[in-house]
């Protein structure tokens, strides 16, 4: 009786989780585009602190490779325990800040430079261009609109201007109030990953402290298994795209001095730097290098960016999946693809997480078949031996 009561438990049980099961898809189908909202503006709340989160593990590379390899042979002691964490995080983060002032002092005055040269060579262009056009017989209409164009080209825009100015003034606006929101959650980001970083050990002992008072303790080692698993990804990760972008701006420098196209250390340094973004972050290089070279000459600037043509095809088939996706465990098309579809949905940031997030469910999904394959093989056995 005891056993028939159970039994009929358990399938009310199952039935009622089905039930709601049900009810939830439908619920989730039928107010999608509110769910969608929803989640929207959640994310966009805690932005900072996911921003935070991604930093945290970009920086803790950094921060143990210091703590390891620069400092890993003193000798411990109460003064240096406390003040070894805090000086690697300073280090790391004026590594990084260094890494970008240096780009950035590189870039700017180089466009500066392009900007004054392509005024002062503005009459050249006219000549190459209008020369271009004769040699394909184009009418002779057209070549006069062309020059008549590009003699008031700098008129052309001064009026646009003085005839835009409160749009001018409103785009200014609108960036300057973008660029202060942008600020404020880089500094909270910032704050929340050096607190995440200084505070690990503790912030692990919490946690692991709270699942242990929860949940069972097969499940918290589960947990603490995929947890050092993500870790170790995402560090693998940070460390291969570091790798592919050295190897992807030296070999810029290269073919640009080979080619004997200007401005190839600026470029070569802006391409490594976007480069950091996986995949795509090459074509945003390339057309700020393409600009820069624009301003000398028409022709550098075409055989610049067929050259990174060719070169964005080998390091996007080759190098790229051979170096990130080996560091992080993941065959080659799957980085290509976690990176499409990381960059359709979530843009820059995307681009970024998608790969260590989709070699985490790789790992996982792996070790979940064969654990599945080899107790199918124990059942098999016994099944053979009964």
């Amino acid at each position: 009786m005891r056993g028939d009561v159970s039994m009929k438990d358990k399938t009310r049980k199952d039935i009622i989780i089905i039930i709601s099961y049900i009810a939830l898809v439908i619920f989730a189908l039928v107010n999608f585009s509110k769910i969608i909202a929803f989640l929207g503006k959640v994310i966009n709340i805690f932005s900072p602190f996911l921003l935070g989160i991604i930093l945290a593990f970009v920086l803790n590379v950094l921060n143990n490779f210091i703590e390891k390899k620069i400092f890993g042979k003193i000798k411990p002691s109460k003064v240096w325990n406390k003040v070894k964490r805090p000086l690697c995080i300073t280090l790391s983060l004026i590594l990084v800040f260094l890494t970008i002032f240096f780009v950035m002092n590189l870039l700017i005055p180089q466009l500066k430079n392009s900007a004054s040269l392509f005024t002062d060579t503005l009459p050249a262009y006219k000549e190459d261009i209008i020369g271009i056009l004769n040699k394909f017989d184009v009418d002779e209409s057209t070549v006069n609109k062309v020059g008549e164009y590009l003699d008031n080209f700098g008129k052309v825009i001064t009026d646009y201007i003085k005839g835009n100015s409160k749009d001018v003034i409103t785009v200014t606006t609108e960036v300057a109030t973008s660029l202060i929101a942008i600020i404020s959650k880089a500094v909270i980001a910032i704050v929340f990953a050096i607190y995440i970083i200084a505070q690990k050990e503790t912030l692990k002992r919490q946690f692991n402290k709270l699942m242990s008072a929860y949940l069972k303790p097969r499940t918290v080692n589960r947990i603490n298994k995929y947890a050092s698993m993500a870790n170790t990804t995402f560090s693998n990760f940070v460390t291969g795209q570091c790798l592919e972008a050295l190897i992807f701006g030296s070999l810029c420098f290269l073919g640009m001095l080979i080619l004997r196209l200007p401005y190839a250390t600026t470029i070569a340094v802006l391409l490594g730097f976007t480069a950091l973004i996986p995949v795509f972050g090459a074509f945003i290089g390339t057309f700020l290098g393409a600009f820069l070279i624009l301003m000398i000459s028409p022709i550098k600037a075409i055989i610049f960016v067929v050259f990174i043509l060719v070169l964005q095809q080998i390091e996007g088939n080759l190098i790229y999946p051979k170096v990130v996706g080996k560091s992080v465990g993941l065959p080659g098309i799957w980085v290509l693809l976690s990176v499409t579809i990381g960059a359709s949905v979530g843009g820059i940031l995307g681009m970024l997480i998608a790969t260590p997030l989709c070699s985490l469910l790789y790992i996982l999904l792996r070790q979940a078949v064969n654990d599945r394959i080899n107790s199918n093989k124990i059942v098999n056995r016994v099944k053979e031996k009964v």
